[in-house]
């Protein structure tokens, strides 16, 4: 069964010529929209994706505004608001060494460097510098985790797993 990542969701339209406003979740907006690069549409209620080829890409006011091959009025595109483009997992590329895709993060079992497991995390939050994990153990109350070096020592996608060591007032 193919594994599918979101890429974006298209929320609107945008003038009367096939454009439409997309809320990208994808970190590398220039390769997923580039003309010629297909895209898959899931629609609600829908159970087989539709693909897409991208014809243009530009952005305007935080939002991507892309056409696509054979959709070009407004009455045809009308159709695809509210779907999520998405690509298959063959689609992803490989990211520089200390990198990660949030699916390969989300589901790691995180372990203070002296053994003892703190949970696994459930999301991952993106407010500003960086990244900030949401792990929640058994029972407990979410435990937040930023991910940065003075803390996240080592990380095992493979197995699954994450070494931290925390700084002071970390862990409650």
């Amino acid at each position: 069964m193919e594994k599918w990542f979101n890429v974006g969701k298209i929320v609107n339209t945008h003038g009367i010529k096939g454009e439409v406003r997309v809320i990208s979740r994808t970190d590398f907006t220039e390769e997923r929209y580039k003309k010629g690069n297909s895209l898959f549409l899931f629609l609600p209620n829908s159970t087989e994706p539709i693909e897409l080829k991208v014809k243009s890409h530009r952005t305007h006011k935080n939002f991507d505004l892309l056409t696509f091959e054979g959709y070009d009025n407004i009455n045809v595109v009308e159709k695809l608001r509210d779907g999520i483009l998405k690509v298959p997992e063959n689609q992803l590329g490989k990211l520089p060494k200390g990198e990660y895709y949030f699916h390969e993060i989300i589901g790691c079992t995180v372990i203070i460097d002296g053994g003892d497991e703190i949970g696994k995390v459930q999301e991952i939050l993106t407010p500003g510098a960086n990244d900030v994990w949401v792990v929640k153990g058994k029972g407990k109350k979410e435990q937040l985790i930023p991910y940065i070096e003075d803390v996240v020592k080592e990380i095992d996608v493979a197995q699954k797993k994450i070494i931290i060591t925390p700084i002071e007032g970390l862990l409650s």
